[in-house]
């Protein structure tokens, strides 16, 4: 009784060490975020403010600066044409590494160029789509579209993975029960697994989503930026990354500070749809 005593205390000691240790450690981690988001709110709330969220940028050094109305529009427009792109793909990408290949030596192969992709830094996206689309004058120079396709670029292993992972965890007695009663295998793939894995496939999207968001380097070899409104993909498009990156660059302390204020925006809008990622997995968690 004894030595199992002593043992049970030195179990008990270290479970509780190892909460503190764990309790210590994401209190460290947690430091640098929260310092580096009150750092930027307070930076960049002071330009804030109706006209900011309403005006383009006029370019101008002195006097009115304007606002980053082109650089939000164009970052919806840019992402999302990279979303049309990448999203339908990568879980089609994960239909087949799950339901049709499976341990295939061609699923395997694709597997494996879909993790090395995770890992390929964005801006060798953009240096490949720059040399294959805009230097070699292929369907124009600078265009907003081809921005879109260095995101989607990053964006397809995202999606192709978590994906993967969300029609892993689709019961197989589900897929049995519907084969079971005569559906063909494409039918069973679109009315029982896509269905059941939505809200999965719905997280790693938008995870995918809110990664390309704050993308720079992609954007300044394929876009170049402009500052007035434009909805044509086919020209050069503001976003909120650009205008931060030239903003950030000048010497006069009111286009620093609109930096500041396009930082927060971007922030704010990434953590939102990180926000709705999280509701996503908790209603699949859920299931």
């Amino acid at each position: 009784m004894n030595a199992l005593a002593t043992v049970s205390i030195r179990r008990h000691r270290t479970d509780k060490f190892m909460r503190w240790a764990f309790l210590a450690g994401l209190l460290l981690a947690f430091i640098p975020l929260v310092l580096v988001l009150l750092f930027v709110i307070i930076r960049g709330a002071g330009a804030l403010s109706l006209s900011f969220f309403t005006t383009d940028p006029t370019g101008a050094f002195f006097g009115d600066q304007g606002g980053i109305k082109s650089a939000i529009l164009g970052t919806l427009e840019i992402v999302g044409l990279a979303a049309a792109i990448a999203v339908p793909i990568g879980i089609a990408l994960a239909v087949y590494l799950n339901e049709i290949g499976r341990k295939s030596r061609l699923a395997s192969l694709v597997r494996y160029f879909v993790d090395v992709l995770t890992g390929v830094p964005s801006i060798v996206f953009g240096l490949f789509i720059y040399t294959v689309l805009v230097v070699s004058g292929l369907f124009g120079g600078f265009a907003a579209w081809k921005g879109s396709v260095a995101l989607a670029l990053l964006m397809l292993p995202v999606v192709t993975r978590a994906s993967e992972v969300s029609l892993t965890l689709v019961p197989d007695n589900l897929r049995e029960a519907a084969l079971a009663l005569g559906a063909p295998r494409w039918r069973m793939i679109t009315s029982v697994v896509l269905p059941t894995a939505l809200p999965g496939l719905l997280t790693g999207s938008l995870l995918a989503i809110a990664r390309a968001s704050g993308e720079t380097a992609p954007l300044l070899f394929t876009v170049l930026g402009a500052q007035a409104t434009t909805f044509s993909l086919g020209a050069q498009m503001n976003s909120l990354p650009l205008q931060i990156f030239n903003d950030v660059r000048e010497p006069n302390p009111q286009l620093v500070t609109r930096a500041w204020g396009a930082a927060l925006t971007l922030i704010t809008i990434i953590l939102l749809i990180n926000i709705v990622a999280r509701l996503a997995a908790r209603r699949s968690n859920l299931r």
